[in-house]
């Protein structure tokens, strides 16, 4: 992790406005929840996705990519990409391994009957939010893995939703039942610095002289 003194120095060089944007920012920023996309088609869609991540506070995003190994639209991420942890995962079940031993429970979305309502869930532990492509969803070892799937109740004639679509509804639901929770659902300080410092990294593109500059203070 970068000093803490570097931090500053870096902060310093930003407009009040922008330090006070990374400050309010980071408040809300959370890893109570992350969010894993797994082989999805449309490449936009996984952009989507990790926008709706940046708005709704979610720190952490997991791509996995076995059969569709692309680059993230950087365009119609909007610069979201800039702001979110971008995890890329070239097999489903070691990033199911990995983020077990991180302590989140593995928690599928599937329309199917066995699947519980969105408003069911309980938020207490943390969750993986697993998202499958728009044509077949997730994969049998994802579902086989899974601690529990969740679903988003429908009663129109479509029985599903585009993915960046179901992940908004999701993380809106989930994220504002959570603030409102006595759940410690903040990131904690020495994960706030390193969020921080990321940011401020890709903020300057002079970075490498910043460094020179502050080393030779």
């Amino acid at each position: 992790m970068a000093s803490i003194e570097f931090l500053a120095f870096l902060e310093e060089l930003l407009t009040p406005e922008r330090k006070a944007l990374f400050n309010k920012v980071i408040e809300q920023r959370t890893n109570h929840f992350t969010v894993v996309t797994e082989d999805v088609y449309q490449l936009h869609n996984t952009s989507a996705v990790i926008r709706s991540c940046d708005v709704f506070g979610i720190q952490n995003v997991h791509v996995i990519e076995e059969q569709k190994v692309k680059k993230i639209d950087r365009e119609i991420a909007m610069g979201a990409q800039k702001w979110v942890s971008l995890n890329r995962h070239d097999d489903s079940l070691k990033c199911i391994t990995k983020l077990r031993k991180e302590g989140y429970q593995i928690i599928a979305t599937s329309p199917n009957a066995d699947a519980i309502e969105l408003s069911e869930f309980v938020i207490t532990k943390p969750s993986a939010l697993f998202l499958g492509t728009e044509k077949d969803g997730l994969s049998q070892g994802v579902l086989s893995n899974a601690d529990q799937c969740i679903k988003i109740p429908m009663v129109g004639f479509t029985e599903s939703l585009n993915i960046s679509v179901s992940a908004a509804i999701i993380l809106q639901e989930l994220t504002s039942r959570l603030r409102k929770s006595n759940i410690s659902w903040e990131l904690s300080d020495y994960d706030k610095n390193e969020v921080k410092f990321e940011w401020l990294r890709k903020s300057f593109k002079n970075f490498d002289q910043l460094v020179k500059r502050f080393e030779n203070h």
